[in-house]
């Protein structure tokens, strides 16, 4: 029943933490006091500190009256969830920036899914690298254009799906990837191949219409 505060407080077995055990309960209760409530000055917490002593509970009683607890020594569940709750309310109080702007794992996972199911909603679609990328993707796949660039990049997936990739890594995302990596590879071999070409047709002009040089006694340029 106390595992949420506990682990809140940093405590170092929050699941495993007995009450009911007197050693375990007296060294809790000094830690309590000495990390997080802190209400007795270092010099005035050896009573509470020396937990073998057969007076403790009458020190712990005492503490009980002066951080105000409202329970009895003989509640003692109660007084535990009373005492954590004290040093939660401390905690949050010395480190009030640091916990003011914090969010609930629920309200971060709700934004993390709503993120996840429109990833390109924060996408800033006129920003010049952006249109360039998009528009350097639809060529290689030979898209039609349309104005909306957004609209395009919504419709490569279908697209890619038209190029088989020839392998499958397991994941859907590698796999688009290695698709796009595959085209821009293809098309820089295109490119080579357009180069290679014109070099080849130079070569067969020259070859084609010699001009000899008497002077050199060569044939060619």
């Amino acid at each position: 029943m106390f595992r949420r505060k506990l682990s809140a407080l940093d405590y170092h077995n929050p699941a495993g933490f007995n009450c009911r055990d007197e050693t375990e309960f007296r060294n809790f209760i000094v830690w309590l006091e000495d990390q997080k409530i802190r209400h007795y000055k270092i010099e005035d917490r050896g009573n509470l500190r020396n937990i073998h002593s057969d007076d403790w509970p009458k020190s712990f009683e005492k503490y009980m009256k002066d951080v105000n607890c409202p329970f009895k020594i003989q509640e003692r569940q109660e007084t535990v969830d009373w005492l954590l709750g004290l040093a939660v309310r401390l905690e949050y109080g010395d480190n009030a920036d640091k916990y003011k702007d914090s969010t609930p794992d629920g309200a971060k996972n709700t934004d993390n899914t709503a993120k996840n199911a429109e990833p390109l909603i924060n996408l800033d679609v006129n920003n010049p690298d952006f249109k360039a990328g998009v528009m350097a993707l639809a060529n290689l796949l030979q898209i039609q254009r349309h104005d909306d660039y957004l609209v395009m990049l919504k419709g490569l997936p279908v697209a890619l799906e038209k190029h088989i990739l020839g392998f499958d890594t397991g994941d859907a995302v590698l796999n688009e990837a290695a698709q796009i990596l595959r085209l821009l590879h293809i098309e820089e071999l295109r490119e080579l191949q357009t180069k290679i070409n014109e070099a080849i047709v130079a070569v067969q002009a020259i070859i084609a219409d010699p001009k000899t040089d008497h002077r050199l006694g060569k044939v060619g340029r």
